[in-house]
């Protein structure tokens, strides 16, 4: 799993990775109800979100935690339907002090599944849980999302990442490099 401490933080991210840490410390709901990271594929969502995870579980002992993916999410509840389980499936996923979903914009045209996302994220807004997504797109960019659902994303943060910087890309290779026990010739790394 990756971690926030491993996370190469420049400019085009810092916000983001800020928020994840308010919401891995747990710090007070009344900052923002929720916290929605978007951008392109290859920029660190996912990172931040399992380093969300790791850091709160490290914080809160006995916590409830999960992370999914929008098809893992859609995958379990499509189960839950089928199998006449869907009070367990409700249960895994609204008794939780955080939930972290990646890839959202999976749940695309299927207005089931978006339907069943937004009563559990208003049943962990009401008991004071957190709730982090992330998407390739903004929420009002993806297609085909109910706006009541929409709503509830923009009602908290909503951060971009974009694009690392130079000496934010070079940072990131030194350190792929390092963590794999490779070396690169001099300035082999720099963007």
């Amino acid at each position: 799993w990756r971690r926030l401490d491993d996370f190469v933080v420049g400019d085009s991210n810092r916000l983001a990775y800020e928020a994840a840490l308010r919401v891995a410390a747990g710090h007070q709901r009344d900052q923002f109800a929720g916290l929605f990271l978007h951008g392109v594929s290859g920029l660190g969502k996912t990172h931040l979100l399992q380093g969300i995870v790791s850091r709160f579980r490290e914080a809160h002992p006995g916590a409830r935690v999960r992370y999914t993916t929008g098809e893992q999410f859609t995958n379990a509840f499509i189960q839950a339907l089928k199998t006449n389980k869907l009070d367990d499936f409700r249960r895994q996923h609204r008794g939780l002090d955080l939930l972290c979903v990646d890839d959202v914009h999976f749940l695309s045209q299927k207005s089931k599944t978006q339907d069943e996302l937004l009563h559990t994220f208003d049943a962990l807004d009401l008991s004071g849980a957190r709730v982090v997504l992330a998407s390739d797109e903004h929420p009002h960019k993806i297609a085909r999302f109910c706006e009541k659902l929409v709503s509830r994303f923009i009602s908290g943060m909503v951060v971009r990442l974009d694009r690392p910087d130079p000496a934010t890309r070079t940072e990131i290779a030194r350190r792929l490099l390092l963590k794999r026990g490779l070396m690169a010739a001099p300035g082999a790394c720099e963007a």
